[in-house]
């Protein structure tokens, strides 16, 4: 059986995939990880944390969302056994906020945790927000603590992973959001010049499209699976 392993944005809960989950075929195995609301982690902590989780009995894909494209582009370029697929959604290889370096640690102690929900789920979930999609979104961010957001926003503006891309073997599949108001276009761009084989589709959605567009989501997963030979 082929698990999908899926990690969270920078929320870290994992708690916003459920419809996504409840999209794919009712055997598939999910497995969904979460990263510490209390605890100050870097990239390289999360990815080891992800790491020791990952199944070793059969073959996975990864699904990355925003925050965790990184540790997901690390991760395969690693090789790790089992792995058959990437799958990287509204995500980066490299700081995707356009600033001058010397904002960079002003820019890091936005206070994100005082951000009202209604402004939160209007740019991450846009039109398709819904008042269960909200509740989830509000909840998710509520328990990260302060310092762990800090350090989360200044660790993807320090990220760079675009040196790893060419280690990856397996198939990447990239699901960009055509209404992102969080990460631009050029960040998918990025990635398919250093990664030449990579599939792009574009669907009709804001930054969450996981949780935006579920069924959407995991009616191309599905398609990227039978490509690489794997019918979920």
């Amino acid at each position: 059986m082929v698990t999908i392993v899926l990690l969270p944005g920078m929320d870290g809960s994992g708690t916003q995939f459920c419809d996504f989950i409840a999209s794919l075929p009712a055997d598939v195995k999910s497995m969904v990880m979460a990263y510490p609301p209390d605890r100050v982690l870097g990239y390289s902590e999360l990815e080891a944390l992800v790491r020791a989780a990952l199944p070793t009995n059969g073959p996975f894909f990864l699904i990355a969302e925003s925050f965790s494209g990184p540790i997901a582009i690390a991760l395969a370029a690693s090789k790790p056994s089992g792995l058959c697929g990437v799958v990287l959604v509204c995500t980066f290889a490299r700081n995707p906020i356009t600033l001058p370096s010397w904002l960079h640690p002003l820019f890091s102690l936005m206070p994100v945790w005082l951000i009202p929900a209604r402004i939160a789920a209007a740019v991450l979930l846009g039109q398709s927000a819904t008042s269960t999609t909200r509740d989830r979104l509000s909840c998710a961010m509520a328990r990260v603590k302060p310092a762990v957001w800090r350090s989360r926003i200044k660790s993807a503006l320090a990220i760079d992973v675009t040196g790893r891309l060419r280690d990856i073997s397996v198939p990447v599949l990239y699901l960009r959001a055509k209404y992102d108001r969080v990460v631009p276009r050029f960040a998918s761009e990025l990635i398919a010049r250093h990664l030449p084989r990579l599939k792009v589709v574009e669907l009709d959605g804001p930054h969450f499209m996981l949780q935006a567009k579920p069924a959407e989501s995991a009616a191309q997963l599905l398609v990227f699976a039978r490509e690489v030979g794997f019918a979920l």
